[in-house]
């Protein structure tokens, strides 16, 4: 029988005292478990999700970008100034985004993004510009402002703070189409959506130490600012060092020191540090410095100018001749601002990075992961989006710029030109640039070097968890097809940010990852503020300091975002005042202080990307979080923000986890404990919070869950009625589960389940339940159990062509016969009037839902109206229905496309119900098809009368290890009996969040079931009672979008290739079932001649030829004559006729082509 509970029903037996956070919209029961002495901090996580976490970094990220980042962009590069005549100049100011909205023939229209799903636009605003701007001759120029000139539109996040659903309730948000648990947090492009991954890069400005392909040690530092984006390697080759740029070739590290003014070796030395083994490795690269005959700052710049590889158009010398400073200023460690010709700083920045190759050659562990997760930096849409449109913004400029110069030079343009007229040609580069990108997820920005490939995805749609989940995956840097161990294993700085068990199966395994239930992910923050706040703290600069003291043992280099401050002597008391600040809230709360006591140094960071995630402070193992704080969050008198800026919170990043010491609970803490987890099951992400016990089954079990939930149907969104999605699954009558986890409750599974509860008996039945096969009962099949409707998209466009015809569309031709009755042609039956299929209609195979004509032609213009073109001048063009048949119009609707042409699309609705071979899975990874059917007259029962829906064998459990599984069948069972949702929750027993087995026991006992869920069963087939007891309970099994139906695939004759005139391949196409070259070796093992010959010519593609038995080629059969010629020997004398398989023939013409003569020798059979 198929259960489902109402949520308040009763309570086995014991009320429950009306507690006054009942309405909180959770499950309350949970607090009649006897009183802890720990305080449940439970309720932090719901008040998480509202401000953090899940789709919010996106949204926090592109908002972050509207509001700041664009602004930043712009002010960078606000001023155009023509090169020949510097008075004519363009200035842009106060950039902003507005409202969604499009403009066709100068109506404005607001778009909603509901709209732009049905009619297939982009959901984008119009970004805004004042241009300020002058003309006229440059004695007298006229300057002129143009406030909110549109210069392009910018794609809008759903739910960011530009869209129209912005801050929206329920009651609003179904007024404007959209369903409320929708998390957002993707485009519109096209009427598709579309999601941009979170990109995971090597952190930027920050010194790695690695190795490269010759076992070499490097440092490498990816510098990236405002202005440019570099990458500098410092490599030790041969012993020697050596500074590897782009710009530059290979050149000795003590040249460019020379260079930027450290002309004495002393002083490099005194730098790296006095101990005796550094200098010992310094020597071969202060001789290789001498070898060069370089000696002082001017020749070592002269050395560097001639290694300066010049662009490969300009051929200039006094180009070439101060290049090498600017190159050392501007792009060697570009992070490292020079002011006023001061390398100092970047010779200190030089010495660090080399202390770190040198420690790293004299002790291995100095080396950095580059899969450590602290290493990392995670890209968000907005950032990504940023750089897009900072090149497209920047390209914008340039070609203004080209069009004004080109202009100008014209003799009589240059008194009155209006510069501002040349933006408007320009317009459309920065939409289309925004929209091709997003649409085809080919990032290719030449000027930050970027070429990546499938950035955006389409938001998978088959389930509302799927849809989540591909909100929050992680997309690797690197491509899937290195075998590489390194960065698929499961780092253990991953917990609590990256889920452990959701990663896909197969190439990209452990490469794409998701994020975890409580992961943040940090935007940029100011800088400024924070470097004054370190010098005030007793951060001393480095420019006070000599060489010497760079090193001192006792004290420690302070580094900022990869910017060396300068030296602490008190590194901890540094870091615990920014700590304290931070807990006080007067700097932002995502800055991490890190102490790193190998490398004496302090980190701190505030920059984007980083993933960090909130966690209870506690003195000394005593949690902050007292029980009256609790209390106040569930009067609604708290929020969230307020336990950060009360300093009861915190979030680290992984880097400062380091220094932390976290305890899983607070029994478990001790006195050095400076953490306490808020919830131990938040280690795991949305997909993998659906599994109930997930600590109790085999973890691969887990991993092949999350894999499959996202196949699951179910119900996507509330609006899912209204969407005209090109595939869409539904369940018909789907469920929540009955053992239910916290984080289900957390993200709205619950309201949008997809799956059933299934009483299921784990017994063998019948013998079709081998290898995971289900037996299924037919009339749970007939109550609705299982069943499906698949909705499918089919569209028709009536296109206008350039000579003034256009498609028409005409009603089906009725015409009456004599005696008046309507004569129909049955292809044409379920066509309304006008042409189009009507809604309701059941469509069979080769039925004509669109009777559409075409112009025969559409090039050459035509003499007067395109209407009064005879019917002779059309041709049919009709769509027809290609499937199985059963299927039934749903709904019809008409839109305008991009061109404005007229869109017909036409839903397909088709109900199924299960049948041999549909693919279903529980929730712990158990996949099986359904095996056989058996009417209920034949199933087992049990004694109370109740037949289970499905059968499943019990020799899936033992090699499986799926304890879970178990579990869930005893919570099920003991939950519809007490009528309470039992919960599963991961790691839950401890904080009461999953029921433990011997509770769910003690609760089966008190209603009369046996303790270990068995039950005493009577056969069906003979009604004596079995020998053993079945273990029988409800399990929640979920409907797999793998149907017979759609993979059914066999044929018997059919289409042929036109090349080789051998049958088609694939399912689409009604293909053959290849015989390939293995299937052949099998034949040719057995000795099956006739076998081989009938399958690989006979019933592929037969051909007779005329072969000549004199010169061995190919002749042809002459009808005239009635005999085969030789086309070689000019005569028909030798011709035999053989069967050949036309691809054969066909390889022998082309050998021939290229002068290759394949000669076949004939014998008499």
């Amino acid at each position: 029988m198929v259960v489902g509970l109402k949520h308040d029903q009763f309570n086995g037996g014991n009320k429950v005292p009306d507690d006054p956070s009942g309405d909180s919209g959770f499950d309350q029961r949970i607090l009649t478990a006897p009183i802890k002495s720990a305080v449940d901090k439970f309720q932090l996580l719901p008040e998480f999700l509202k401000v953090r976490g899940l789709v919010k970094q996106h949204l926090d990220s592109f908002n972050y970008f509207v509001r700041t980042g664009i602004k930043k962009i712009v002010r960078a590069n606000n001023l155009m100034v023509a090169t020949r005549y510097p008075h004519i100049y363009l200035r842009f100011s106060n950039v902003r985004i507005g409202k969604p909205s499009r403009t066709v023939e100068g109506i404005t229209e607001e778009l909603t993004p509901q709209m732009c799903r049905l009619s297939d636009q982009t959901y984008a605003a119009p970004i805004y510009v004042d241009v300020e701007y002058t003309h006229g001759s440059h004695d007298n120029p006229i300057k002129e402002r143009r406030p909110g000139v549109v210069i392009g539109s910018m794609p809008i996040m759903l739910r960011s703070c530009c869209c129209v659903l912005y801050g929206r309730d329920e009651a609003e948000l179904a007024k404007l189409g959209e369903c409320p648990l929708d998390p957002g947090g993707y485009f519109v492009i096209k009427g598709t959506e579309k999601v941009i991954l979170i990109q995971e890069q090597l952190s930027k400005n920050r010194i790695i130490i690695d190795t490269d392909k010759k076992r070499n040690i490097t440092a490498s530092v990816t510098c990236s600012t405002e202005k440019i984006k570099t990458k500098t390697v410092i490599v030790m080759e041969n012993e020697k060092l050596w500074l590897e740029l782009r710009q530059l070739s290979k050149v000795p590290l003590m040249v460019v020191l020379k260079a930027m003014g450290m002309e004495s070796d002393q002083e490099v030395i005194q730098m790296v540090g006095r101990d005796p083994r550094y200098s010992l490795l310094l020597l071969p690269s202060i001789e290789e410095c001498a070898k060069c005959k370089v000696y002082t700052r001017e020749q070592a710049v002269k050395y560097l100018d001639a290694q300066v590889k010049s662009p490969k158009y300009s051929n200039n010398s006094a180009e070439k001749e101060g290049r090498a400073l600017t190159i050392l200023r501007d792009v060697f460690l570009a992070n490292v601002p020079v002011h006023q010709g001061n390398f100092r700083p970047k010779c200190i920045y030089v010495a660090v990075m080399m202390r770190r190759i040198m420690d790293a050659i004299l002790n291995q562990d100095a080396m950095d992961d580059k899969d450590y997760v602290g290493n990392k930096r995670l890209e968000l849409s907005g950032q990504i989006i940023s750089l897009l449109f900072e090149d497209l913004f920047k390209t914008m400029i340039t070609d203004v710029k080209n069009y004004t110069d080109r202009l100008l030079d014209k003799p009589d343009k240059a008194k009155n030109h209006d510069i501002s007229k040349g933006l408007t040609r320009f317009v459309d580069k920065i939409s289309q640039g925004l929209e091709r990108t997003l649409s085809t997820g080919n990032f290719d920005i030449k000027r930050f070097r970027m070429q990546r490939k499938g950035m955006t995805q389409v938001l998978q749609r088959l389930s509302f968890i799927g849809a989540l989940g591909h909100m929050t995956r992680v997309s690797p840097q690197f491509e899937k097809s290195r075998k590489v161990s390194g960065p698929r294993a499961l780092q253990p700085s991953q917990w609590g940010m990256l889920c452990p068990c959701d990663t896909p199966e197969g190439e990209s395994c452990g490469l794409v990852k998701n994020l975890a239930l409580m992961t943040h992910v940090t935007t940029d923050e100011e800088e400024d503020p924070l470097i004054s706040l370190c010098y005030y703290l007793g951060v001393e600069d480095m420019e006070y300091l000599s060489a010497e003291e760079l090193h001192t043992p006792d004290s420690f280099l302070v580094i900022f975002n990869g910017l060396i401050l300068g030296k602490h002597r008190m590194p901890l008391r540094f870091a615990t005042a920014i700590r304290k600040l931070r807990r006080a809230g007067k700097i932002g709360e995502f800055v991490s202080v890190y102490v790193n006591e190998k490398q004496h140094c302090v980190y701190l960071a505030s920059d984007g990307g980083r993933v960090c995630r909130p966690l209870v402070i506690a003195d000394k193992g005593i949690s902050r979080i007292k029980q009256h704080h609790m209390k106040e969050l569930m009067d609604g008198v708290r929020t969230f923000d307020d336990f950060l800026r009360d300093g009861l919170l915190e979030y680290l990043d992984v880097n400062e986890e380091n220094n932390a010491l976290i305890a899983l609970y607070e029994g478990d803490a001790t006195s050095e404990t400076t953490h306490i987890e808020i919830e131990p099951f938040t280690i795991l992400g949305v997909i993998a919070g659906l599994i109930p016990y997930p600590h109790h089954n085999q973890s691969p079990r887990n991993t092949y869950q999350c894999a499959m939930g996202k196949q699951a149907m179910g119900n996507i969104a509330f609006n899912q009625l209204c969407r005209m999605d090109s595939l869409l699954y539904l369940l018909v009558y789907p469920q929540r589960p009955l053992l239910t986890t916290k984080t289900i409750e957390l993200v709205g599974y619950d309201k949008l389940g997809a799956g059933q509860n299934a009483t299921v008996a784990v017994m063998s039945y019948s013998g079709y339940d081998i290898e995971d096969a289900i037996v299924m009962n037919k009339a749970s099949l007939d109550r609705g159990f299982g069943r499906c409707i698949v909705m499918k998209k089919y569209s028709a466009v009536k296109k206008r062509y350039t000579n003034g015809t256009e498609d028409r569309i005409v009603r089906p031709n009725r015409a009456a016969d004599t005696a008046g009755r309507m004569q129909l042609i049955w292809t044409d039956l379920i066509l309304d009037e006008d042409g189009i299929a009507a809604p309701g209609e059941i469509l069979r195979p080769n039925d004509i839902y669109i009777n559409k004509q075409s112009p025969i032609d559409m090039r050459t213009p035509i003499a007067g109206s395109a209407a009064n073109l005879p019917d002779s001048a059309y041709r049919s063009t009709a769509q027809s229905f290609k499937g199985h048949g059963g299927e039934v119009v749903d709904r019809v609707v008409l839109c305008p496309d991009k061109e404005n042409n007229m869109c017909i699309k036409f839903l397909v609705r088709h109900t199924r119900r299960p049948e041999l071979g549909d693919k279903f899975s529980s929730r712990h990874g158990q996949k099986g098809v359904c095996g056989t059917i058996v009417p209920q007259e034949d199933f087992p029962f049990s004694e109370k009368g109740i037949c289970p829906d499905l059968i499943m064998n019990p020799h899936g459990f033992p090699s499986r290890m799926t304890v879970g599984k178990m579990i869930e069948l005893l919570g099920g069972k003991a939950g519809v009996s007490c009528g309470r949702f039992h919960y599963g929750s991961a790691f839950g027993e401890i904080s009461g969040h999953a029921d433990k087995v011997e509770t769910i026991s003690e609760t089966l006992v008190s209603k009369g079931f046996n303790y270990s869920g068995k039950d005493f069963i009577y056969s069906g087939i003979t009604g004596c009672p079995l020998q053993a007891y079945i273990f029988m309970g409800p399990i929640y099994y979920q409907k797999l979008k793998h149907m017979v139906l759609d993979k059914m695939h066999a044929r018997g004759s059919g289409p042929r290739v036109m090349l080789t005139r051998q049958p088609t391949e694939g399912r689409a196409r009604n293909g053959g079932l290849r015989v390939g070259e293995m299937e052949r070796d099998c034949l040719i093992a057995y000795g099956a001649s006739m076998l081989i010959y009938e399958r690989l010519m006979l019933s592929s593609d037969p051909f007779e030829v005329q072969v000549c038995t004199a010169c061995g080629l190919l002749g042809y059969y002459n009808h005239k004559l009635k005999t085969g010629i030789c086309s070689s020997c000019k005569n028909g004398d030798k011709i035999s006729t053989m069967k050949l398989p036309y691809a054969c023939k066909l390889m022998i013409q082309e050998l021939q082509s290229m002068n290759i003569v394949p000669r076949l020798k004939l014998a008499d059979a």
